[in-house]
């Protein structure tokens, strides 16, 4: 139990923002395929890619890449979203999707995935995407960081994919946990972790809703409640039942794999500036970062002393 405390405590809002910022204003403006700086010889999301490998070799793991061939959404403001599918003959890429990977001692074929896409939208040129998913993706490279040296019992594997290409890489991440040896006991999406209304934020609400789909999804949600409470971390914790799975913990549910769910700020999203270039890291929530942050450490170190 001391020990949990003293993992939750660890958890750094100023090394959060300092990696919020880097990939998500300066120096990288957005993290796409389909966008190279001036002067620079990759995409912002390769080197938004070199960034994770890179910090996650200085805290020790190696890190392991899945090569999927995607394309970028085209804009479209003739459909209320703003955007359509790309068409077949439309430019092809090379997406990564990114694994740090710790082994269990004890239970080394029962597995806690965590993970965040780590794109901005594709179809809006330097789009920052801070809460989607800039948030996600410093909070996970967070959570590995704390957990680097931890022994765990399970395994964890940390997982950056990518949601704002088509297809969504977590879709071939998933199709492969679920044909392999491993039993995946909880997937944990975090996805616009603090992104909430306008009014939320002026009365300094720290939330934090976990949607699920599943009966399974549905314990995960009740344990990150009691894990809350018990760890008296601060937030308004709520569940969310969606009839259909989506996002990249539906791609998990859809691949036959049940106890997966994503986090997020609030459901139905109510940040106003989602899918805009006014998702600026200026504008995040950076103490209910944190707060979720640790919500789903504590949730993570709960599944691996106990299981699920």
């Amino acid at each position: 139990m001391d020990g949990i405390f003293s993992l939750i405590k660890s958890v750094n809002e100023e090394y959060i923002e300092k990696n919020l910022f880097y990939l998500a204003k300066y120096p990288l403006p957005c993290r796409t395929l389909n966008y190279t700086i001036d002067g620079h010889t990759k995409c912002t999301l390769y080197e938004t890619d070199d960034f994770l490998e890179n910090e996650l070799r200085r805290s020790g793991y190696a890190v392991e890449k899945e090569i999927v061939p995607v394309q970028a959404f085209q804009p479209d403001n003739t459909v209320p979203h703003g955007f359509r599918r790309p068409l077949p003959d439309e430019l092809w890429y090379d997406a990564l999707n990114l694994y740090a990977k710790k082994g269990g001692k004890e239970h080394p074929y029962e597995l806690i995935i965590v993970l965040a896409h780590k794109d901005s939208q594709s179809w809006l040129k330097c789009a920052p995407g801070a809460y989607d998913n800039a948030v996600g993706t410093v909070a996970v490279l967070e959570l590995a960081r704390i957990l680097a040296n931890y022994p765990a019992r399970r395994s964890i594997w940390f997982l950056w994919c990518n949601e704002e290409h088509w297809p969504w890489t977590s879709e071939f991440a998933a199709k492969r946990m679920a044909g392999s040896n491993f039993k995946t006991i909880a997937v944990l999406n975090i996805d616009g972790i603090g992104g909430k209304s306008a009014d939320d934020v002026k009365n300094h609400l720290l939330t934090n809703v976990t949607r699920f789909t599943t009966p399974e999804g549905e314990k995960l949600a009740d344990l990150l409640a009691e894990v809350n409470e018990k760890f008296k971390i601060g937030l308004i914790q709520k569940k969310f039942h969606a009839e259909k799975p989506n996002d990249d913990d539906g791609s998990f549910v859809k691949a036959g794999i049940p106890a997966a769910v994503l986090n997020i700020g609030s459901m139905p999203y109510k940040n106003p500036d989602y899918h805009q270039h006014s998702d600026t890291p200026e504008k995040v929530a950076l103490e209910n970062v944190k707060c979720a942050t640790q919500l789903m450490l504590a949730t993570m170190l709960h599944l691996d002393v106990h299981g699920i």
